[in-house]
């Protein structure tokens, strides 16, 4: 019996189809790596469709980070004014609103899952001109919102060191996106990779108190001198 042909997306789910398949392509393969052709019978779509939608495979890896950071960072916002709305703001909350987003997403393969978390290390980590670009694009702006309020959080904390705290945390973060079964492997089978809870849990406790202690000791007033005697 001849299996049937998957049928080609419609007009409207093309878009949706192309950048599915993009985030496949350049996570496996990286920017060089995927072809337009690869993406185009990935989404079972005519490689005319990409160049009408996106114009040039440069703008569809740009659109394929775009769509899962929009996600990322609109759900960081709204955690993140939900603790003010409800006075709720610690490090210790700060530090889930940044992480929670994008852990969950990374474990969602609906939304991109290990894919895009693979594709959001690439870009990361990239020294390129082109990483630095979009990674920049899509995350600079709530990256200096959660800077800014690390640093407002934590007494004695200066803005530089608040920097290099977002930083430590948002690789974490990038890390524990996709179950890659290393800690089972470390742990002998004793350590799981699939509560999600317990992930979040442990990473936050770990980065506040680093992040704490990255900061400025407060000034402690000097015993009285004795004059000799």
């Amino acid at each position: 019996m001849v299996s049937p042909t998957p049928a080609r997306p419609e007009r409207g789910d093309a878009q949706v189809a192309i950048l599915d398949a993009a985030e496949v392509a350049f996570a496996e393969g990286g920017f060089h790596g995927a072809t337009t052709r690869a993406i185009a019978e990935g989404a079972r779509a005519n490689s005319a469709l990409i160049h009408y939608y996106f114009g040039s495979k440069e703008a569809l890896y740009e659109a394929v980070i775009a769509r899962r950071s929009g996600t990322i960072n609109d759900e960081r916002r709204a955690l993140l004014g939900r603790l003010h709305a409800e006075r709720r703001l610690t490090l210790e909350t700060l530090l889930d609103a940044l992480l929670r987003p994008t852990v969950s997403l990374g474990r969602d393969p609906s939304r991109g899952g290990a894919h895009y978390a693979r594709l959001l290390g690439h870009a990361a980590s990239g020294t390129d001109e082109r990483s630095r670009r979009v990674t920049g694009t899509n995350y600079n702006a709530v990256a200096r919102l959660f800077i800014d309020e690390l640093a407002a959080e934590v007494p004695g904390l200066s803005r530089d060191a608040a920097v290099r705290g977002y930083l430590y945390a948002i690789n974490i973060g990038i890390a524990l996106m996709a179950p890659t079964g290393r800690v089972q492997d470390l742990s002998g089978g004793t350590l799981g990779d699939d509560n999600v809870e317990e992930i979040i849990a442990d990473a936050v406790r770990f980065l506040a108190a680093g992040i704490r202690a990255m900061a400025a000791p407060s000034p402690t007033p000097h015993p009285p001198r004795k004059d000799p005697a």
